[in-house]
């Protein structure tokens, strides 16, 4: 991507980010996955609203996902794990039911991106996104690659309020925009 897509002219508006592990067998002194997450998006600076590590228990990640999509201090939550082919790997069960809005060329992208880089082994991801309650939801597969593919291809432009010719944040203030004003989030 080249920085021709950033319109040095505009203001960038950090925003917050809650990263989620989805692990059986990582925890936080070797969660190299989350750990490159958190260093990338403060590294490009957005503020780390939160972080969890959980095992693939469908009720147990819906439920903090759901409670970061109630958080008004919580504009975008990531996911990095449980998106694989594997009985194991639930995350996108747990969070797709959670969606208002698919954001299909989120997964559409990150395949192309992946190609370049793991040929047809690309398809075992389920990476997904969408929008529930004006919040973004990105789910990431679980190694440090994909999810270096993910920000670095996808969400480090779309997350940058100077990114053209358009992005996520500019977005933002309108997500909730047909429910009324004591119906929103924010």
């Amino acid at each position: 991507m080249s920085a021709s897509r950033i319109d040095e002219t505009k203001t960038f508006l950090p925003v917050r980010i809650a990263v989620l592990t989805v692990s059986d067998t990582r925890g936080p002194e070797n969660d190299t996955s989350g750990d490159t997450l958190v260093e990338r998006l403060t590294g490009a600076g957005h503020a780390l609203a939160e972080r969890a590590l959980l095992r693939d228990d469908v009720a147990m990640i819906r439920e903090q996902l759901k409670r970061w999509i109630a958080t008004p201090d919580i504009d975008v939550i990531i996911t990095t794990g449980g998106t694989g082919l594997t009985g194991r790997d639930v995350t996108v069960e747990a969070m797709r039911p959670l969606f208002d809005k698919e954001i299909d060329g989120f997964s559409v992208l990150f395949h192309q991106i992946s190609y370049e880089k793991v040929g047809t082994s690309t398809i075992q991801s389920r990476a997904c996104a969408g929008l529930a309650t004006g919040t973004l939801l990105f789910a990431l597969p679980g190694s440090t690659g994909a999810v270096k593919d993910g920000w670095d291809g996808i969400l480090k432009w779309q997350l940058d309020s100077r990114h053209r010719p358009c992005n996520f944040v500019e977005l933002m203030p309108r997500f909730e925009e047909h429910l009324a004003p004591g119906k929103r989030k924010k």
